[in-house]
């Protein structure tokens, strides 16, 4: 039988008995003091069955945090050209609209590259490191923003600024590492969705126009903005993170393995890989002046099934090596939330760069409601998607979401073009559109975030090779979508080939089994 106690346990994983804890095994029931309280621990792996998101004391909340806020400047930067082009860029370099789409295209391209490079990073250096890296250096292209004169040197500067894209994966992949299986989810949706936050809008045009009524031109005044903003606010995040936050639950990332989650993956028959600088065995010893105090329930016989369930709760990130790669790649369940992404995430990207405009065109005024500000509202579902996907780490809620969404552009898209035509009144035809599209879109966000609510379940020991394959097929389904409106133009056609491709994908996946919760 495991005894359980209530242990204190500094941020470097050392633990001192302190009382008797009468609440039980496993993750406890909700409560709200859980959100300002100190975090409750797994003994087996020391990740957190709560989100103590309002306790900055807590190395768990701080970790959480830093997550988001790295994702969200990268993410400022990343699109902080989008809002500008319309009324300043595109017109100051004197660019054509084919040149804009290809220059969006890049930038996609370049992130997708990127994540799939950075997941290996995660897992051999740690995701503070990688994201301070990545941060400082998407840094030096948003700063030299300004010196673009042409398409070709656009071309150049948002393909070095995707870079910032990267950042999704160490995002997604610390809040992994530090959040248990009963939550970790609702905290890689929460993160997801408030570092995509669709401030990037706001923020930039409001800039742009306060540098105008300053009296600055046109020209100057869109080159300013991105020196007053993304690049300084890239750096002090940077900052804060290698200052502020933590590799890893046992603390630094060398330390990782010192757990008895890894002691029970070997007794399972797991091969560990090491890394060369690893400590390996022995007692962490705290930091000076780390004294904040976790809840941690320490079990004597830490081989007890009510701790050890599946492969998620004894996995610890390894790197990458040959045959883990050509395990993950031949791995049916890799494909299941990467493929199921690319149609979710790939829906998002399109209708954030194509809805406005469609809609301009056929009605000929903005529809307000249809720029690039309604990202925050769609962002903001994406946590209650993260929150089913704890509920029921399953495909079908997954699936479900891309398939709703596949059929909502497919009805949509036929709509259009049985009904659009030139001579047609239009107008009563937006609310129809608008709804039909709108929940194309709000499913969408919800099978973003049960996506990566599946994505800690899959190939566990690898988490941030995962979250770089899944994130970077998201990219490619956006540059899938964007080819299609390039190419095909007409419009209802574009939608309901989109969603075909949505549908088809979506159901071919429902035959992929998901792992053991």
């Amino acid at each position: 039988m495991s005894s359980v106690e209530e242990h204190n346990i500094s941020p470097t994983g050392t633990r001192s008995a302190n009382k008797p804890d009468a609440s039980g095994h496993g993750p406890p029931p909700f409560k709200w003091s859980h959100l300002w309280g100190p975090a409750v621990v797994n003994p087996v792996n020391l990740k957190s069955y709560t989100l103590p998101i309002f306790n900055l004391k807590d190395p768990y909340a701080r970790s959480f945090h830093l997550s988001w806020l790295g994702f969200f400047v990268a993410f400022l930067s990343w699109f902080a050209f989008p809002p500008l082009i319309p009324d300043a860029i595109k017109s100051d370099l004197k660019l054509t609209n084919a040149q804009v789409a290809n220059s969006n295209i890049i930038a996609l391209v370049a992130t997708l590259f990127v994540r799939i490079i950075v997941g290996p990073l995660v897992d051999h250096y740690g995701p503070r490191k990688v994201m301070a890296g990545l941060l400082v250096l998407g840094a030096i292209p948003s700063g030299l923003a300004g010196t673009a004169h042409n398409a070709s040197t656009l071309y150049a500067l948002r393909f070095f600024i995707g870079i910032l894209g990267g950042t999704f994966v160490p995002c997604q992949a610390w809040t992994s590492a530090f959040f248990d299986k009963n939550c970790v989810g609702t905290a890689n949706a929460l993160v997801g969705g408030w570092g995509n936050g669709g401030a990037t809008f706001a923020i930039m045009t409001s800039l742009f126009e306060s540098l105008r009524s300053r009296g600055m031109s046109q020209h100057v005044a869109w080159r300013a903005a991105f020196a007053i903003v993304p690049a300084p606010i890239l750096l002090f995040v940077a900052v804060l993170t290698i200052l502020f936050g933590q590799d890893h639950p046992a603390g630094r990332w060398s330390e990782r393995h010192n757990l008895p989650a890894t002691a029970l993956a070997a007794q399972t028959g797991h091969e560990v890989h090491y890394d060369s600088d690893e400590k390996r065995g022995g007692d962490i010893s705290p930091k000076k002046g780390d004294e904040e105090a976790i809840t941690v329930r320490q079990v004597e016989d830490p081989e007890a099934d009510i701790f050890v369930q599946s492969t998620v709760d004894v996995a610890v990130n390894e790197s990458l090596t040959w045959k883990s790669a050509a395990t993950i790649l031949t791995t049916p369940l890799t494909w299941l939330p990467t493929l199921a992404y690319l149609t979710t995430f790939g829906l998002e990207l399109a209708i954030d760069a194509q809805m406005a405009s469609v809609l301009f065109n056929l009605f000929n005024k903005r529809i307000q409601g249809f720029d690039q500000t309604r990202a925050g509202y769609y962002t903001s579902i994406l946590p209650f998607g993260g929150y089913i996907g704890d509920l029921f780490i399953n495909k079908f809620w997954t699936l479900g979401c891309g398939l709703f969404m596949g059929v909502c552009c497919l009805a949509g898209g036929f709509y259009l073009q049985n009904n659009m035509l030139p001579k047609a009144p239009h107008c009563k035809y937006l609310p129809t559109l608008m709804g039909v599209f709108s929940l194309a879109a709000i499913f969408s966000e919800l099978g973003n975030g049960a996506n990566f609510a599946l994505v800690p379940h899959c190939n566990s020991y690898n988490n941030g090779v995962m979250s770089g394959l899944v994130g970077s097929f998201g990219n490619l389904g956006g540059i899938i979508f964007a080819l299609v409106f390039r190419f095909q133009t007409e419009v209802g056609k574009a939608f309901w080939i989109m969603g075909v491709i949505c549908i088809a994908i979506n159901v071919l996946l429902i035959a992929v089994p998901v792992p053991k919760y």
